[in-house]
């Protein structure tokens, strides 16, 4: 038997299992899918028992598939913000309340009333916005005041999934950072912040880093999981982090865009540098003493995955479905022939902030076909994109290439137009296996196998030739991107981007797939 290392993500559309060799050769990939609970417009919920069912599916399959490989500790990632509220016995309260749950607007409000902005820049470095974790538990002690007096524990995705395995509870710096409850600049829990939203200390779990063993596979986990009891399992890290980790996007100078169920900017830091406007995110990176900028888009493959289902259901089925759009997409020209898709499905973060956003498609003819729309979607996530990446650059970061990783990165045609609508070279890894081969790294590193994390990457990771932009395409893109910006600020004004009042019933809830 050989050494092998496990990475597991609890992502929002499935829970990844991977398993690693010492030199970073893929021994097994297993995704066991997940659904989506949104009981209103706006709210998204899953419940945190699925999480640990599919990760128990997961788990076991990759055990078996990676054959003589023996897995010797195991790193975890998951979703950032979506809240898991315990009881003193540790069980689940109700569900988690997901990272693009939209509800806690006026929890948002109250909380930037009460402290200012200027208080937020400087304890958490981030506004209070409503796919964190503090407004959720703020909603829970409002709405729910029975479950609420039952919380003891506030855990995150990735962490609720150790305790199931391991019956520790703890967390790390780049999860805990994406909670509004977390001293991101100086490491560690804010209790500032938790006395003046009069919330107790206790109710949040022991810190360690990344890749710090933080418990060992129970008995009873190893029954179900087939990992081997007392297995170390390491702190691990938020999805975002450990997909950076993943394509080796750990120090300063580099930079990666994510196309998963959301989109994401990211680019390391080696000082918690802030947007002064607060509409980027700074969060603590996997990697101790570092730091990283992130501009996030709501919707990204999520928007997508809702054109393809909506617009296309004869292809949904197919496994090519995704392909078969972008072959169409192609015959259409730079700026979708005057069609603009604005992709804020669930509200938005970067740049604008607003929850109650909302998507469009403006410039419609009779001329048009689902191919036109097609591209307007693709070029309207890049757009959204780029819009983060104005600000992360803004911010000093010096960026002269990107990182590709997740569902932007494995069609040729999406990564042309992202390199060409950045107007900079992008790159691909050769492995890509997003953040649960961040999260295997990290075990990896806990146990010794390398000295660090950007040593483990350099080991296991090459870059493959950069993919340059056509100026001339390039120049192309300004026209159509000037009108994307231009578009969100016009329909606000007019009231068509807001979110309508729900018109579900409290007891209807609509279960979806959603796609990477």
């Amino acid at each position: 038997m050989s050494d092998g290392f496990l990475g597991l993500d609890i992502g929002t559309s499935g829970v990844k299992a991977v398993v690693i060799d010492a030199r970073g050769a893929v021994k097994a990939s297993l995704t066991t899918p997940m659904a989506l609970s949104t009981p209103q417009p706006g709210w998204a919920e899953q419940r945190p028992q699925e999480w640990w069912a599919a990760a128990v599916a997961s788990l076991r399959r990759a055990t078996r598939a990676a054959g003589r490989t023996r897995v010797a500790a195991v790193g975890l990632s998951g979703q950032m913000h979506s809240s898991v509220f315990l009881d003193g016995r540790g069980s689940v309260i109700r569900p988690a309340l997901l990272w693009c749950d939209g509800r806690t607007s006026a929890e948002c409000r109250e909380v930037t009333a009460r402290l200012g902005e200027d208080q937020l820049r400087d304890w958490l470095a981030n506004p209070a916005l409503e796919g964190f974790t503090l407004p959720k538990v703020l909603w829970l002690r409002a709405n729910e005041p029975e479950r609420f007096a039952r919380l003891d524990k506030i855990v995150l995705a990735k962490d609720y999934v150790r305790y199931r395995l391991t019956g520790s509870l703890a967390t790390e710096p780049s999860d805990a950072s994406g909670t509004l409850m977390f001293d991101t600049a100086r490491r560690r829990w804010s209790e500032d912040l938790m006395r003046a939203v009069g919330l107790p200390p206790r109710l949040l779990p022991e810190l360690g880093e990344s890749s710090e063993v933080l418990g060992r596979v129970s008995a009873g986990a190893a029954r179900l999981t087939g990992l081997v009891a007392g297995t170390p399992v390491v702190g691990g890290g938020a999805d975002n982090a450990c997909g950076a980790a993943g394509v080796g996007v750990v120090s300063p100078g580099d930079a990666v865009a994510s196309w998963g169920t959301s989109g994401t900017v990211l680019a390391p830091t080696a000082e918690p540098k802030v947007d002064p406007s607060l509409r980027a995110h700074t969060f603590c990176h996997v990697v101790p003493g570092t730091w990283y900028v992130m501009g996030v888009m709501l919707s990204a493959g999520g928007a997508f995955a809702w054109h393809r289902d909506v617009m296309a259901r004869e292809l949904k089925a197919r496994r090519d479905g995704n392909l078969a759009l972008n072959d169409e997409a192609q015959e259409v020209p730079i700026g979708a022939g005057g069609v603009t898709f604005l992709p804020y499905l669930q509200g938005e973060r970067t740049p604008h902030r607003d929850a109650s956003a909302r998507g469009a498609f403006v410039g419609l003819s009779l001329a048009h076909t689902r191919a036109h729309l097609t591209r307007a979607v693709i070029e309207g996530i890049c757009f959204g994109l780029r819009d983060s990446l104005s600000i992360v650059r803004g911010l000093g970061l010096p960026i002269d290439s990107l990182l590709l990783t997740g569902g932007g990165a494995r069609s040729a045609f999406i990564r042309r137009i992202q390199a060409e609508v950045y107007g900079l070279p992008v790159v691909r890894v050769n492995r890509e296996e997003g953040p649960a081969y961040g999260a295997a790294l990290l075990a990896a590193v806990g146990v010794g196998m390398f000295p660090d994390l950007a040593t483990a990457c350099r080991a296991t990771l090459k870059r493959l030739s950069p993919e340059r932009p056509r100026p001339e395409a390039h120049r192309a893109y300004e026209e159509p991107y000037r009108r994307f910006q231009a578009l969100y600020p016009a329909l606000k004004s007019w009231g068509t981007l807001a979110a309508r009042p729900p018109d579900l019933p409290r007891n209807k809830v609509r279960r979806s797939r959603v796609a990477s």
